[in-house]
């Protein structure tokens, strides 16, 4: 393959991933959608406020995390309408069989097998590229939206939710590997980073992301 027909490739993969992250990112929204009064009111009662950016990056994060848990805490191309048009039809079940023998078996826990293997294939490569791709949001939406976060709480966040994913995908028949969890922690030590980064660039900016004292002073910065 060249390298044109490459990304097009890596492209088209993309767009599957990202359909199947609709439906709960579609369940997500409405649930911050009945959530946001309760939240309006206590922030009233801390006297702060949550601008329409800081409530669209948190309603975009919220939206991502529901999205990533698709992807991962469940079976195997679970969202996609393939699968479920083989349910309804009784061609197979909502969640497929787990053989515990077969996933011991395949358990990955030597580091580094993986990565480096990603230089040996496309398919490989664009799996690294994506496990250190979906976790920059997790290390630079916290970052964004919560005043006071340091690098470390991007650090244990990141490498307690790949923990937990790969923890959860033994039991439900995916691939468990230590080098995902290296890449995802990795992809947010990237995501705060890009915060660091972005707050460096445009301090006012990434201050309209943050709560507010109730009404904001004068230049409409966070206490």
């Amino acid at each position: 393959m060249n390298l044109p027909d490459i990304l097009w490739w890596y492209l088209e993969n993309t767009l599957e991933y990202l359909l199947q992250m609709l439906p709960c990112m579609a369940i997500s929204l409405v649930i911050f959608s009945l959530m946001r009064p309760w939240r309006g009111k206590r922030l009233a009662r801390l006297g702060l406020s949550s601008g329409p950016a800081r409530e669209g990056a948190l309603l975009l994060f919220l939206m991502f995390s529901a999205g990533l848990a698709a992807l991962t805490v469940f079976p195997a191309y679970f969202w996609t309408r393939g699968h479920w048009l083989e349910v309804m039809n009784g061609r197979q079940p909502l969640f497929p069989p787990v053989d515990v023998q077969v996933q011991l078996q395949t358990l990955q826990l030597e580091p580094f097998q993986e990565i480096f293997r990603a230089f040996r294939g496309p398919w490989v490569m664009f799996l690294m590229l994506a496990n250190i791709g979906i976790f920059v949001p997790i290390g630079f939406f916290p970052a964004l939206l919560w005043r006071g976060w340091r690098w470390w709480k991007s650090l244990l966040l990141g490498l307690g939710s790949s923990l937990t994913i790969e923890f959860i995908q033994f039991f439900i028949g995916r691939n468990t590997d230590i080098d995902d969890v290296t890449l995802n922690t990795a992809g947010a030590m990237l995501g705060y980073w890009l915060f660091c980064l972005s707050r460096t660039l445009f301090p006012r900016l990434i201050s309209r992301f943050q709560c507010r004292p109730e009404g904001g002073d004068k230049n409409g910065l966070p206490v």
